[in-house]
């Protein structure tokens, strides 16, 4: 099940240590895939290379700007260069900021929607020609439980509407390329065991905790098979849907 030989996957802001970026990579390099490590962290990346070579699975690295048309570019020239194909691209790469509305700059929504939006917008776009003359593609978003909830732990009102945008983008594109045999989805995280919320206040991590049914946050290991799901050929009739994975915190 799941099987990805020879897929090859790009996977943005996989060269962190802090979110879910590398474990994802490391996951769907389990399942086979090739992997391309895309990231602006130099170091990151090469850790995350690194770190699928040790299991036997195959990794390049790529340094990455999302919200930069060049960098994107010249990121997909390469894997094409490298591999000849872009099987799956997984819009990981993202950030947050803790403001409210009344504190919030422009600058500060400008910044958010260049990387979860517009970051998002350029990688997928730069993916589909390949991806259509191929007749395949997985294209597999990462949105929040913040966009269906009114906001969380970490973002504001701005990451909130990112997220929430990059559903509504997701389901449209889903209609344009579903007959060239590309689907596009979406997971949909709540709170995740990550180095980032480790970081948070205890007494604030345990009201969250109090939120969540299953009384204990997510594992980066069970996002990435919810992706490595969306990523396979058994997802082939999936697209324009979202996975929540929330541990019972937002259900529709």
């Amino acid at each position: 099940m799941f099987e990805l030989t020879n897929r090859v996957a790009v996977v943005t802001g996989s060269g962190s240590a802090r979110g879910i970026g590398r474990t994802i990579a490391l996951t769907l390099a389990g399942q086979g895939a090739k992997i391309v490590v895309a990231d602006i962290n130099r170091d990151g990346i090469q850790e995350t290379v690194d770190a699928i070579a040790s299991t036997g699975g195959e990794a390049i690295g790529v340094e990455l700007n999302v919200t930069s048309e060049d960098s994107v570019r010249s990121m997909v020239e390469q894997v094409l260069q490298a591999f000849g194909r872009i099987d799956i691209l997984v819009n990981n790469a993202g950030i947050s900021q803790k403001v409210s509305v009344e504190e919030m700059t422009l600058d500060d929504m400008t910044r958010i929607f260049s990387v979860n939006m517009f970051g998002l917008f350029l990688c997928t776009q730069a993916v589909l020609e390949p991806m259509k003359k191929q007749g395949y593609g997985r294209i597999v978003n990462l949105s929040s439980v913040s966009a269906k909830r009114g906001g969380g732990v970490f973002g504001g009102a701005h990451y909130s509407a990112s997220k929430a945008a990059v559903l509504g983008f997701s389901k449209n594109l889903a209609r344009e390329v579903a007959k060239e045999g590309i689907t596009v989805n979406c997971v949909a995280p709540g709170l995740v065991n990550t180095d980032i919320w480790k970081s948070l206040e205890r007494n604030l991590a345990n009201s969250v905790i109090d939120g969540i049914p299953m009384g204990r946050p997510g594992e980066t290991e069970e996002i990435a098979s919810a992706i490595a799901f969306l990523a396979s050929e058994e997802a082939s009739y999936i697209t324009g849907e979202e996975i929540d994975i929330n541990g019972g915190s937002h259900m529709d």
